[in-house]
């Protein structure tokens, strides 16, 4: 059996009956050859990035993308998240600023990199986790989302009182997956401009929510 490269060994054992399965060992090959044969995001190191900054033990609360952001140097590995010093895509501009408005807050972040809310335990997970360079969903047809769905399934299943933030239509079919009698679901519009300026977006609270339901159940709240 090939293992994935460059995921953790809890993540790694939590998910074993899914890695053995012949689609997934069939999966690492073609993202192996896409790597070879085009330029491809996230780094390559970086695929696993969302399951390595948030241990299962300490996830409480996931967010679900489509596909890795697809121009040179924005992928991370985790959903709507740029590195330092990347231009803030329109997307997470929007959920700032719903944050922003959530919390009556004046402070607008400089920099996209989310890597500290996956530090406090959010899972930010695209559906798809490899894209080739400038063509969005170009690897839709990999069997990502069986991974990927099984992964939200094996948190439904083993995980208690999480958060599940479902953003638009792609994000809110996975609802199906998840127990909403042991975890709260929150669906809403997608932050992307076309959808917020349709009123889709703003006005969710959806951070404020996640919080005060953390909070009835007596786990850290997350400093949005």
């Amino acid at each position: 059996m090939v293992k994935p490269n460059n995921l953790n060994d809890d993540w790694q054992t939590i998910l074993l009956s899914t890695i053995e399965k012949p689609y997934f060992q069939d999966l690492l090959l073609l993202v192996d050859n896409a790597y070879k044969t085009a330029t491809c995001f996230p780094p390559k190191d970086l695929i696993f990035e969302a399951f390595n900054r948030c241990l299962f033990e300490d996830l409480k609360v996931v967010i679900i993308g489509q596909d890795p952001y697809h121009g040179e140097g924005e992928a991370n590995g985790l959903c709507f998240s740029v590195n330092d010093g990347v231009k803030i895509p329109p997307s997470l501009r929007n959920i700032f600023r719903e944050i922003n408005d959530d919390f009556q807050s004046v402070f607008i972040p400089n920099s996209g990199n989310l890597l500290r809310w996956a530090k406090q335990g959010v899972l930010l997970l695209n559906a798809t986790l490899t894209v080739e360079k400038d063509r969005p969903n170009s690897h839709k047809s990999f069997n990502w989302t069986i991974f990927t769905d099984a992964v939200i399934e094996k948190i439904s299943a083993e995980k208690a009182q999480v958060v599940f933030l479902l953003w638009g239509n792609f994000a809110q079919k996975k609802a199906i997956l998840i127990d909403g009698k042991k975890h709260l679901i929150l669906q809403t519009g997608h932050p992307s401009p076309m959808s917020a300026n349709q009123g889709k977006w703003f006005g969710n609270k959806h951070f404020s929510s996640a919080n005060a339901y953390l909070k009835s159940s007596n786990q850290k709240e997350i400093d949005w």
